[in-house]
């Protein structure tokens, strides 16, 4: 873990830049690891993103009723509810959202073989903040045609603290 803040001095090349006009992208990162996502949280944004963390899927999902993200990076094994089962809740909500999946047991070739999860995006654990800041780039800056912003939904039955999204 250590190895991910080696690298916090250089700026992403997509990233917004200090004083710029518009908004910075709005990433949601879940992860039942408090140090990964802590770390990786940290990392995107001293590079200028606008970051939420939660720690499971469930506290996940509340996020996404209540607010509008750019990309969501998600764990794949975590207890109660995995990330494959957000993204699939994700999906039958009709949520257009872009997701990178991270997974220590399976590999992104093996995730991107699941046309039906829709990913943007696979890591395999652990993740340098090399290939963190690439994958969220690259993904971040895909045509609009492929890469859709979307609102949450209008009933907010569920309302968020900060708290629930703590690092």
């Amino acid at each position: 873990m250590n190895k991910l803040l080696k690298t916090r001095g250089a700026k992403a090349a997509t990233a917004p830049t200090p004083g710029a006009t518009h908004r910075p992208h709005r990433i949601l990162v879940v992860d039942d690891d408090t140090g990964i996502r802590k770390i990786g949280a940290e990392v995107l944004a001293h590079h200028g993103y606008q970051v939420d963390a939660a720690e499971d899927s469930t506290t996940g999902w509340k996020a996404l009723q209540v607010h509008t993200y750019d990309l969501l990076i998600t764990d794949l094994d975590m207890p109660r509810m995995s990330g494959l089962k957000l993204v699939k809740k994700l999906r039958a909500a009709r949520i257009v959202l872009p997701v990178i999946l991270a997974s220590g047991i399976m590999t992104p070739q093996e995730l991107k073989e699941s046309p039906w999860l829709q990913l943007s995006g696979a890591l395999l654990k652990p993740v340098s903040p090399d290939q963190l800041l690439q994958t969220v780039q690259a993904v971040l800056s895909a045509p609009d045609g492929v890469r859709e912003q979307i609102a949450p939904p209008q009933n907010r039955q569920s309302q968020l603290s900060a708290e629930d999204l703590r690092l």
